[in-house]
């Protein structure tokens, strides 16, 4: 869906007061510019945002747009964004998170509230490294990899986020690339239009502590043969002038001619073929997949939770804490 509708807002809007204070040459700058332009598109009122986030430098974020915010915990966000949205079901809901702080000690608020279909945005930076905490192996690093918490090499398998995010249940799964601000922001939109819970995985580099961790798929001169962009409906080209395809068999996935190519369908609560493409690994003949790998109508449990409050309610009237505590079995302590 493209809106047509006058902007009520420009950019400039959601630029808050305070001075950005990333490393020079971070792609959070990217991101955040994106985010300002596509928020500022959306056409909503500036008062029903809030941008929630934990412990990082991509946590810095709500300090940066001028919208309501809240600077939480590590890994806590997207508990806390929760209960915004359920508590004030009006407001359009951003958590801004990194691949240390959703999928360390985040990983259990994060996987929840993926089953449970709130209507929340989670944008994941997803830099291969704790930045902020100077350069640990998080989550998300190569194996191999020397940091100071791995001076020998990284041991660890890796997650891999779209895969999680699939497998947790999440009702609509994206990836894009912070430099990419056109396919950035058109995953931004395709997130807000979506009706229940949204993750973005962001391709972002950290120039400090793990530099060029995405160049071999994101360096201008590789991108096109070395990405392939998901959009429902459309064949799965990629290359300079799109002159090779992707083509799904039950048994593989291979490289094909533009007439051969697989029309590519966000397959539902299964996810078979995003299971099998978000996997392909990067050294591999196959490109690296961005875009949307599914997007999902199902129930939304903040609409299910003021429905049902609103039901209780007229059956039962409006209660107040006094009833409630002395509700059930109580008794008296002399």
């Amino acid at each position: 869906m493209t809106i047509t509708e006058a902007p009520i807002h420009k950019k400039k809007d959601f630029v808050s007061d305070q001075e950005v204070r990333w490393c020079p040459g971070c792609g959070d700058y990217a991101i955040l510019n994106a985010v300002q332009q596509a928020f500022a598109s959306f056409n909503v009122p500036k008062e029903k945002f809030a941008v929630i986030s934990g412990i990082g430098c991509s946590s810095r974020f709500p300090y940066y747009m001028d919208t309501f915010g809240f600077h939480t915990i590590h890994g806590r966000a997207p508990a806390i964004a929760s209960g915004v949205k359920i508590a004030n079901p009006d407001l359009d809901v951003w958590v801004i998170t990194g691949d240390g702080d959703a999928l360390s000690i985040g990983g259990n608020h994060l996987i929840h509230a993926m089953r449970r279909n709130l209507n929340l945005k989670v944008l994941l930076f997803n830099n291969r490294i704790y930045g902020l905490t100077k350069g640990q192996y998080s989550p998300t690093t190569v194996p191999g990899k020397s940091t100071p918490s791995s001076p020998y090499g990284s041991l660890d398998a890796p997650f891999n986020p779209i895969a999680l995010a699939l497998g947790a249940g999440a009702s609509f799964v994206a990836r894009t690339v912070d430099t990419q601000i056109n396919h950035l922001k058109e995953i931004l939109l395709a997130a807000h239009e979506h009706k229940g819970f949204a993750f973005v995985e962001i391709l972002q580099n950290c120039v400090i502590f793990n530099d060029g961790a995405f160049e071999h798929i994101t360096e201008k001169s590789v991108r096109d043969n070395r990405q392939v962009d998901l959009r429902p409906g459309q064949p799965l080209l990629f290359g300079r002038d799109l002159e090779q395809g992707l083509r799904i068999t039950p048994d593989t996935i291979e490289v094909c001619t533009p007439q051969e190519a697989s029309i590519w369908k966000t397959d539902g609560p299964t996810g078979a073929n995003a299971f099998r493409i978000c996997q392909a690994a990067e050294n591999a003949e196959i490109p690296v997949p961005i875009g949307l790998f599914r997007q999902e109508q199902r129930p939304v449990l903040d609409e299910q939770i003021q429905q049902q409050v609103t039901q209780i309610t007229e059956m039962l009237g409006v209660g107040s804490l006094a009833s409630l505590l002395n509700s059930g079995e109580t008794w008296d302590v002399s």
